[in-house]
């Protein structure tokens, strides 16, 4: 199958690695020459431009931009698609971008690879990124069966775990497990430094080890796409931060009041309920 990827940085580079290692071929276009020149040389694409026409043999083409350019980008390629063709995504954010996809293409089928690092672009590309992650497929009711069954296939390749959900689930359940703890780690490292004491703080980035390392992570990643998350699920993330911050003025009220009896209960219900999420 000609598989088209737009926009190759460290998921499409990763689409391109693994789709083009189960027998498609892979068609890649980025806005960027350098990009293309580093795309075919590591070999995750078999051909690629910066001309979006390259995409005019593409039967499936997932988009991979920035979720800020999906639906531009889409806008641009129904001119050189046979109408044959499918368009997925692979936005963080499903409920806009769905409505205004499939306003201009009947074949559009929202898509989110829960999957990735905190590095970006086409060096950051990865083989087997997407086995035993979650992948994310949000049909609607007026979406095609085939241009489901035809991307569901291509994932299904890539050992991914797929979940079909409505765009508004998907996006209240990765406001809370995605985008939440993206803004509360930023806050962290915000925090952090706020300190005014500069040997303190000094000494508290020679100290910082695992526990920093696994809660900063996301905070410190793509300012970009964080920003993005916060644009495009506005309403399900203020929610989720909303309940966040009651949970967190709990919690300190409790140690406020030295309540350490409730606040242990609290630390053994989590104790026992996160593995429920992993």
């Amino acid at each position: 199958m000609n598989v088209g990827i737009l926009g190759l940085g460290l998921i499409g580079g990763s689409l391109g690695f693994d789709l083009r290692a189960c027998g498609h071929h892979i068609i890649g276009v980025s806005h960027r020459a350098s990009t293309i020149e580093t795309a075919l040389a590591i070999g995750c694409v078999d051909q690629a431009s910066v001309d979006i026409n390259i995409l005019g043999a593409a039967e499936v083409v997932f988009i991979c931009t920035p979720l800020g350019l999906i639906v531009p980008t889409i806008e641009q390629l129904i001119t050189v698609l046979p109408q044959t063709s499918v368009i997925t995504d692979v936005g963080s954010v499903k409920t806009p971008i769905v409505k205004a996809s499939l306003s201009l293409w009947q074949n559009f089928v929202g898509g989110h690879p829960m999957a990735g690092t905190e590095a970006s672009g086409i060096e950051a590309a990865l083989k087997d990124l997407f086995v035993e992650k979650p992948y994310v497929l949000t049909p609607t009711p007026t979406t095609p069966a085939s241009a489901t069954e035809v991307v569901s296939k291509l994932i299904k390749q890539l050992n991914s775990n797929i979940y079909y959900c409505t765009p508004e689930q998907h996006d209240r359940a990765v406001s809370w497990i995605s985008h939440l703890p993206v803004m509360v780690s930023a806050s962290l490292i915000a925090s952090c430094l706020e300190e005014k004491d500069l040997e303190v703080l000094e000494l508290a980035k020679n100290l910082a080890s695992s526990g920093f390392k696994d809660t900063s992570r996301v905070g410190g990643g793509n300012p970009e796409l964080g920003v993005m998350m916060a644009k495009y699920n506005r309403e399900a993330l203020l929610k989720s931060m909303h309940q966040y911050r009651h949970k967190f003025d709990e919690i300190i009220d409790l140690i406020e009041q030295k309540n350490w009896t409730h606040l242990e209960n609290i630390l053994k219900s989590n104790q026992q309920r996160r593995p429920d999420f992993l």
